[in-house]
Protein backbone atom coordinates (compact mmCIF):
# COMPACT_ATOMS: atom_id res chain seq x y z
CA UNK A 1 0.00 0.00 0.00
CA UNK A 2 1.40 3.07 -0.97
CA UNK A 3 2.22 5.82 2.01
CA UNK A 4 2.07 9.67 2.54
CA UNK A 5 5.17 11.44 1.57
CA UNK A 6 6.39 14.80 1.80
CA UNK A 7 4.83 16.68 -1.39
CA UNK A 8 7.31 18.20 -3.86
CA UNK A 9 7.52 21.76 -4.51
CA UNK A 10 5.39 22.59 -7.25
CA UNK A 11 4.86 26.58 -8.38
CA UNK A 12 1.21 26.51 -9.69
CA UNK A 13 -0.14 30.29 -8.50
CA UNK A 14 -0.43 32.73 -10.96
CA UNK A 15 2.39 35.56 -11.39
CA UNK A 16 2.61 39.24 -11.55
CA UNK A 17 4.97 40.86 -13.06
CA UNK A 18 8.24 42.26 -11.22
CA UNK A 19 7.42 46.39 -12.07
CA UNK A 20 5.04 46.39 -14.85
CA UNK A 21 1.69 47.59 -14.26
CA UNK A 22 0.32 49.25 -17.42
CA UNK A 23 -2.86 50.96 -17.88
CA UNK A 24 -5.36 48.61 -19.11
CA UNK A 25 -8.85 48.45 -21.47
CA UNK A 26 -11.75 46.47 -21.13
CA UNK A 27 -13.57 45.94 -24.46
CA UNK A 28 -16.86 44.06 -23.78
CA UNK A 29 -18.77 44.17 -20.16
CA UNK A 30 -20.78 41.20 -20.24
CA UNK A 31 -21.19 39.28 -17.29
CA UNK A 32 -18.62 36.81 -17.27
CA UNK A 33 -16.30 40.28 -16.91
CA UNK A 34 -16.96 40.33 -13.73
CA UNK A 35 -14.53 37.78 -12.56
CA UNK A 36 -11.95 39.23 -14.50
CA UNK A 37 -12.09 42.46 -12.83
CA UNK A 38 -12.61 40.51 -9.19
CA UNK A 39 -9.27 38.78 -10.28
CA UNK A 40 -7.34 42.25 -11.91
CA UNK A 41 -8.39 44.31 -8.47
CA UNK A 42 -6.94 41.79 -6.13
CA UNK A 43 -3.34 41.81 -8.03
CA UNK A 44 -3.21 45.42 -8.03
CA UNK A 45 -3.81 45.27 -11.57
CA UNK A 46 -5.03 49.18 -12.92
CA UNK A 47 -8.46 49.27 -15.17
CA UNK A 48 -8.53 52.33 -16.65
CA UNK A 49 -10.82 52.23 -19.46
CA UNK A 50 -14.01 50.50 -19.98
CA UNK A 51 -16.26 49.98 -23.62
CA UNK A 52 -19.38 48.29 -23.93
CA UNK A 53 -22.05 48.84 -26.59
CA UNK A 54 -24.50 49.11 -24.02
CA UNK A 55 -22.60 52.26 -22.21
CA UNK A 56 -25.20 51.36 -18.89
CA UNK A 57 -23.47 48.11 -18.86
CA UNK A 58 -19.98 49.66 -18.95
CA UNK A 59 -20.90 52.22 -16.48
CA UNK A 60 -21.80 49.09 -14.15
CA UNK A 61 -18.74 47.61 -14.44
CA UNK A 62 -16.60 50.56 -14.15
CA UNK A 63 -18.72 52.14 -10.95
CA UNK A 64 -18.52 48.60 -9.09
CA UNK A 65 -14.89 47.44 -9.64
CA UNK A 66 -12.64 51.21 -10.65
CA UNK A 67 -15.14 53.93 -10.28
CA UNK A 68 -12.43 56.33 -11.51
CA UNK A 69 -12.10 55.07 -14.95
CA UNK A 70 -13.29 56.29 -18.84
CA UNK A 71 -16.53 54.56 -20.16
CA UNK A 72 -17.36 54.36 -24.02
CA UNK A 73 -19.52 53.00 -26.25
CA UNK A 74 -17.23 52.80 -29.39
CA UNK A 75 -14.34 50.82 -29.55
CA UNK A 76 -12.47 53.07 -31.31
CA UNK A 77 -12.03 55.79 -29.07
CA UNK A 78 -10.93 53.52 -26.24
CA UNK A 79 -8.27 52.48 -28.64
CA UNK A 80 -7.48 56.27 -28.90
CA UNK A 81 -6.76 56.49 -25.26
CA UNK A 82 -3.26 57.49 -24.53
CA UNK A 83 -2.49 55.45 -20.99
CA UNK A 84 -3.80 52.08 -22.61
CA UNK A 85 -1.34 49.78 -23.50
CA UNK A 86 -2.87 46.17 -22.87
CA UNK A 87 -6.96 45.66 -24.22
CA UNK A 88 -8.89 42.95 -22.86
CA UNK A 89 -11.29 42.19 -25.17
CA UNK A 90 -14.19 40.01 -23.77
CA UNK A 91 -16.84 40.50 -26.79
CA UNK A 92 -18.69 37.58 -28.75
CA UNK A 93 -16.73 35.51 -31.12
CA UNK A 94 -18.54 36.63 -34.02
CA UNK A 95 -16.63 40.54 -33.83
CA UNK A 96 -14.06 39.66 -31.67
CA UNK A 97 -11.36 39.09 -34.51
CA UNK A 98 -12.05 42.41 -35.99
CA UNK A 99 -11.83 44.30 -32.83
CA UNK A 100 -8.47 42.08 -32.22
CA UNK A 101 -6.76 43.44 -35.39
CA UNK A 102 -7.85 46.57 -34.51
CA UNK A 103 -6.12 46.64 -30.90
CA UNK A 104 -3.15 45.09 -32.70
CA UNK A 105 -2.85 48.03 -35.24
CA UNK A 106 -3.37 50.66 -32.81
CA UNK A 107 -0.09 49.01 -30.70
CA UNK A 108 -1.56 47.70 -27.87
CA UNK A 109 -1.01 44.41 -25.95
CA UNK A 110 -4.36 41.65 -26.18
CA UNK A 111 -5.98 39.55 -24.01
CA UNK A 112 -8.23 37.73 -26.40
CA UNK A 113 -11.40 35.71 -24.05
CA UNK A 114 -11.72 32.33 -25.60
CA UNK A 115 -12.69 30.60 -27.89
CA UNK A 116 -10.47 32.56 -30.23
CA UNK A 117 -11.62 32.65 -33.13
CA UNK A 118 -14.00 31.04 -35.35
CA UNK A 119 -11.41 30.46 -38.37
CA UNK A 120 -8.11 29.15 -37.81
CA UNK A 121 -6.79 31.03 -40.87
CA UNK A 122 -8.31 34.53 -39.18
CA UNK A 123 -6.24 33.29 -35.85
CA UNK A 124 -2.89 32.98 -37.98
CA UNK A 125 -3.37 36.10 -39.40
CA UNK A 126 -3.64 37.85 -36.15
CA UNK A 127 -0.67 36.17 -34.71
CA UNK A 128 1.13 37.58 -37.42
CA UNK A 129 -0.41 40.55 -37.30
CA UNK A 130 0.98 41.00 -33.93
CA UNK A 131 4.68 39.52 -34.41
CA UNK A 132 4.32 42.39 -37.02
CA UNK A 133 3.35 45.39 -34.76
CA UNK A 134 5.64 43.35 -32.27
CA UNK A 135 3.01 43.32 -29.75
CA UNK A 136 1.91 40.02 -27.61
CA UNK A 137 -1.81 38.44 -28.52
CA UNK A 138 -2.65 36.28 -25.56
CA UNK A 139 -5.92 33.82 -25.09
CA UNK A 140 -8.15 33.72 -21.51
CA UNK A 141 -7.49 30.26 -21.28
CA UNK A 142 -8.18 30.44 -17.77
CA UNK A 143 -8.46 26.94 -17.31
CA UNK A 144 -5.21 26.78 -17.72
CA UNK A 145 -4.87 28.32 -14.29
CA UNK A 146 -7.24 26.86 -12.29
CA UNK A 147 -5.36 25.21 -9.01
CA UNK A 148 -5.70 21.62 -10.05
CA UNK A 149 -5.10 22.03 -13.68
CA UNK A 150 -1.91 24.51 -13.16
CA UNK A 151 -0.31 22.38 -10.48
CA UNK A 152 -0.50 19.13 -12.60
CA UNK A 153 0.40 21.32 -15.92
CA UNK A 154 3.47 22.94 -14.31
CA UNK A 155 4.06 18.64 -12.74
CA UNK A 156 4.63 17.18 -16.09
CA UNK A 157 6.75 20.57 -17.18
CA UNK A 158 9.13 19.57 -14.21
CA UNK A 159 9.48 16.15 -15.05
CA UNK A 160 7.77 14.80 -12.40
CA UNK A 161 5.83 11.69 -14.02
CA UNK A 162 7.70 11.36 -16.75
CA UNK A 163 6.22 11.01 -20.59
CA UNK A 164 2.04 11.54 -20.52
CA UNK A 165 0.81 8.23 -21.98
CA UNK A 166 -3.00 9.18 -21.24
CA UNK A 167 -4.97 11.26 -19.89
CA UNK A 168 -8.69 10.66 -19.01
CA UNK A 169 -11.16 13.68 -18.24
CA UNK A 170 -14.92 13.54 -16.79
CA UNK A 171 -17.47 16.18 -15.79
CA UNK A 172 -20.52 15.80 -14.36
CA UNK A 173 -22.45 18.54 -13.62
CA UNK A 174 -25.91 20.77 -14.28
CA UNK A 175 -25.14 22.91 -17.34
CA UNK A 176 -29.39 23.37 -17.69
CA UNK A 177 -28.35 27.23 -16.26
CA UNK A 178 -28.06 28.21 -20.30
CA UNK A 179 -32.06 27.48 -20.73
CA UNK A 180 -33.62 30.89 -21.80
CA UNK A 181 -30.00 32.52 -22.16
CA UNK A 182 -28.76 33.20 -25.71
CA UNK A 183 -26.21 30.23 -25.25
CA UNK A 184 -29.09 28.13 -25.69
CA UNK A 185 -29.00 28.66 -28.59
CA UNK A 186 -25.31 26.91 -29.51
CA UNK A 187 -25.92 24.00 -30.97
CA UNK A 188 -22.32 22.82 -29.77
CA UNK A 189 -22.34 24.32 -26.81
CA UNK A 190 -20.84 22.03 -24.83
CA UNK A 191 -17.91 20.55 -27.19
CA UNK A 192 -17.19 24.06 -28.19
CA UNK A 193 -17.98 26.84 -25.64
CA UNK A 194 -18.00 24.66 -22.60
CA UNK A 195 -15.26 21.91 -23.84
CA UNK A 196 -12.67 23.87 -25.52
CA UNK A 197 -11.20 24.74 -21.87
CA UNK A 198 -10.37 20.65 -21.34
CA UNK A 199 -9.40 20.44 -25.20
CA UNK A 200 -6.91 23.56 -24.33
CA UNK A 201 -5.58 22.14 -20.95
CA UNK A 202 -5.45 18.48 -22.70
CA UNK A 203 -3.04 19.86 -25.24
CA UNK A 204 -0.87 21.42 -22.38
CA UNK A 205 -0.81 17.63 -20.44
CA UNK A 206 0.30 16.56 -23.57
CA UNK A 207 2.84 19.43 -25.30
CA UNK A 208 5.27 18.12 -27.71
CA UNK A 209 3.24 15.34 -29.13
CA UNK A 210 0.85 15.93 -31.89
CA UNK A 211 -2.80 14.91 -32.07
CA UNK A 212 -2.87 12.61 -35.21
CA UNK A 213 -7.14 11.92 -34.33
CA UNK A 214 -10.17 12.51 -32.75
CA UNK A 215 -13.34 10.88 -32.75
CA UNK A 216 -16.08 12.35 -31.19
CA UNK A 217 -20.36 12.11 -30.71
CA UNK A 218 -22.78 14.49 -28.84
CA UNK A 219 -26.47 13.80 -27.53
CA UNK A 220 -29.30 14.94 -26.01
CA UNK A 221 -30.60 13.79 -22.49
CA UNK A 222 -34.59 13.18 -22.59
CA UNK A 223 -34.65 14.84 -19.73
CA UNK A 224 -32.65 18.23 -19.65
CA UNK A 225 -33.96 21.43 -19.82
CA UNK A 226 -31.81 23.60 -21.96
CA UNK A 227 -32.15 22.86 -25.93
CA UNK A 228 -28.78 21.65 -27.58
CA UNK A 229 -26.79 18.94 -26.37
CA UNK A 230 -25.58 18.86 -23.19
CA UNK A 231 -23.58 15.59 -23.37
CA UNK A 232 -20.48 14.79 -25.28
CA UNK A 233 -17.52 13.09 -25.22
CA UNK A 234 -14.31 12.65 -27.16
CA UNK A 235 -11.23 10.43 -27.56
CA UNK A 236 -8.11 11.84 -29.14
CA UNK A 237 -5.15 10.30 -30.84
CA UNK A 238 -1.40 10.61 -30.49
CA UNK A 239 1.41 8.42 -31.93
CA UNK A 240 1.78 7.47 -28.36
CA UNK A 241 -0.66 8.77 -25.74
CA UNK A 242 -4.44 8.60 -25.87
CA UNK A 243 -6.67 11.64 -24.41
CA UNK A 244 -10.67 10.70 -23.11
CA UNK A 245 -12.47 13.25 -23.21
CA UNK A 246 -16.73 12.91 -21.30
CA UNK A 247 -19.04 15.30 -20.29
CA UNK A 248 -22.73 15.45 -19.07
CA UNK A 249 -24.11 18.36 -18.51
CA UNK A 250 -27.45 17.53 -17.12
CA UNK A 251 -26.19 15.72 -14.34
CA UNK A 252 -28.68 17.08 -11.09
CA UNK A 253 -27.55 14.67 -8.39
CA UNK A 254 -24.17 13.79 -7.29
CA UNK A 255 -21.98 16.07 -9.14
CA UNK A 256 -18.32 14.79 -10.31
CA UNK A 257 -15.46 16.20 -11.90
CA UNK A 258 -12.07 14.02 -12.44
CA UNK A 259 -9.17 13.84 -13.95
CA UNK A 260 -6.99 11.27 -14.27
CA UNK A 261 -3.13 11.39 -16.30
CA UNK A 262 -0.23 8.42 -16.83
CA UNK A 263 3.17 8.94 -17.24
CA UNK A 264 5.86 6.91 -17.54
CA UNK A 265 7.01 7.85 -13.78
CA UNK A 266 3.50 8.46 -12.03
CA UNK A 267 0.53 9.83 -11.98
CA UNK A 268 -1.62 12.46 -11.01
CA UNK A 269 -5.20 12.51 -10.47
CA UNK A 270 -7.69 15.11 -9.19
CA UNK A 271 -11.16 14.74 -8.33
CA UNK A 272 -14.46 16.56 -6.70
CA UNK A 273 -17.92 17.60 -6.46
CA UNK A 274 -17.31 20.45 -8.97
CA UNK A 275 -14.80 23.05 -10.57
CA UNK A 276 -13.39 24.47 -7.33
CA UNK A 277 -13.00 21.59 -5.15
CA UNK A 278 -10.75 19.08 -5.83
CA UNK A 279 -8.28 17.19 -4.25
CA UNK A 280 -5.01 16.45 -6.24
CA UNK A 281 -3.22 13.19 -5.87
CA UNK A 282 0.27 12.31 -6.95
CA UNK A 283 1.15 8.35 -7.04
CA UNK A 284 5.30 7.93 -7.70
CA UNK A 285 7.52 5.61 -6.53
CA UNK A 286 5.25 3.60 -4.47
CA UNK A 287 4.35 7.21 -2.28
CA UNK A 288 1.48 9.07 -2.29
CA UNK A 289 1.40 12.70 -2.14
CA UNK A 290 -1.83 15.09 -1.49
CA UNK A 291 -0.98 18.84 -1.69
CA UNK A 292 -4.11 20.96 -0.40
CA UNK A 293 -4.12 23.77 -2.88
CA UNK A 294 -4.99 27.50 -2.73
CA UNK A 295 -7.28 29.82 -4.44
CA UNK A 296 -10.10 29.03 -6.86
CA UNK A 297 -10.75 28.38 -10.91
CA UNK A 298 -12.88 31.73 -10.41
CA UNK A 299 -11.45 34.22 -10.16
CA UNK A 300 -8.07 33.02 -10.08
CA UNK A 301 -7.88 31.64 -13.21
CA UNK A 302 -8.09 35.06 -14.53
CA UNK A 303 -5.54 36.54 -12.72
CA UNK A 304 -3.73 33.75 -13.96
CA UNK A 305 -3.88 34.57 -18.22
CA UNK A 306 -3.59 38.46 -17.75
CA UNK A 307 -0.78 38.09 -15.15
CA UNK A 308 0.88 35.66 -17.57
CA UNK A 309 0.50 38.10 -20.46
CA UNK A 310 1.95 40.96 -18.43
CA UNK A 311 4.99 38.85 -17.38
CA UNK A 312 5.78 38.13 -20.86
CA UNK A 313 5.45 41.69 -21.87
CA UNK A 314 8.32 43.08 -18.97
CA UNK A 315 10.76 39.45 -19.92
CA UNK A 316 9.89 40.18 -23.82
CA UNK A 317 8.64 37.09 -24.28
CA UNK A 318 5.74 34.88 -25.82
CA UNK A 319 3.30 34.24 -23.29
CA UNK A 320 2.58 31.02 -22.31
CA UNK A 321 -1.32 31.42 -23.51
CA UNK A 322 -0.48 33.30 -26.36
CA UNK A 323 -2.73 32.94 -29.61
CA UNK A 324 -0.56 31.03 -31.42
CA UNK A 325 0.07 28.01 -29.02
CA UNK A 326 -4.39 28.34 -28.64
CA UNK A 327 -4.64 27.45 -31.98
CA UNK A 328 -3.34 23.90 -31.43
CA UNK A 329 -6.16 23.72 -28.75
CA UNK A 330 -8.80 25.25 -31.32
CA UNK A 331 -7.83 22.60 -34.41
CA UNK A 332 -9.07 20.07 -31.58
CA UNK A 333 -11.85 21.23 -30.24
CA UNK A 334 -13.15 21.69 -34.42
CA UNK A 335 -11.89 18.63 -35.32
CA UNK A 336 -13.86 17.11 -32.59
CA UNK A 337 -17.07 19.16 -33.14
CA UNK A 338 -16.51 18.04 -37.24
CA UNK A 339 -16.18 14.08 -35.86
CA UNK A 340 -19.34 14.79 -33.93
CA UNK A 341 -21.31 15.78 -36.71
CA UNK A 342 -20.08 13.72 -39.36
CA UNK A 343 -19.08 10.42 -37.21
CA UNK A 344 -15.90 9.79 -38.33
CA UNK A 345 -12.59 10.43 -37.04
CA UNK A 346 -11.31 13.82 -37.92
CA UNK A 347 -7.46 14.65 -38.37
CA UNK A 348 -6.89 18.31 -36.20
CA UNK A 349 -6.64 20.83 -38.59
CA UNK A 350 -7.69 19.58 -41.33
CA UNK A 351 -11.49 21.92 -40.21
CA UNK A 352 -10.38 25.33 -40.50
CA UNK A 353 -13.65 26.73 -39.41
CA UNK A 354 -16.00 25.75 -36.65
CA UNK A 355 -18.05 23.20 -37.82
CA UNK A 356 -22.24 24.51 -38.36
CA UNK A 357 -24.34 21.86 -39.45
CA UNK A 358 -24.32 18.37 -41.26
CA UNK A 359 -20.38 17.96 -42.75
CA UNK A 360 -18.95 15.25 -44.43
CA UNK A 361 -15.73 14.06 -43.50
CA UNK A 362 -12.62 15.71 -45.21
CA UNK A 363 -10.19 14.29 -47.33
Amino acid sequence: MPTAAKIPDIAYLPNDPKAYRPAIGLIGCGSITKEHLAAYRKAGYRVEAFCDIDLATATERRDAFYPEAAIYSDAEQLLEHPNIEVVDIATHPNIRASLIEKALLAGKHVLSQKPFVLDLEVGERLVALAEREHVQLAVNQNGRWAPHFSYMRAAIASGLIGEVQSVQMAVHWDHNWIADTEFDQVKHVILYDFAIHWFDILCCFLVGQEAKQVSASFARSKYQKATPALMGQAIVQYDSAQGSLFFNGDTRHGPRDTTVIVGSKGTLSSEGADLDQQQVTLNKDNLIFQPQLEGCWFPDGFHGTMGELLCAIEENRPPENSAKNNLQSLAVCFAAVASAECGHPIKPGSVRQLPDGDLEAPE
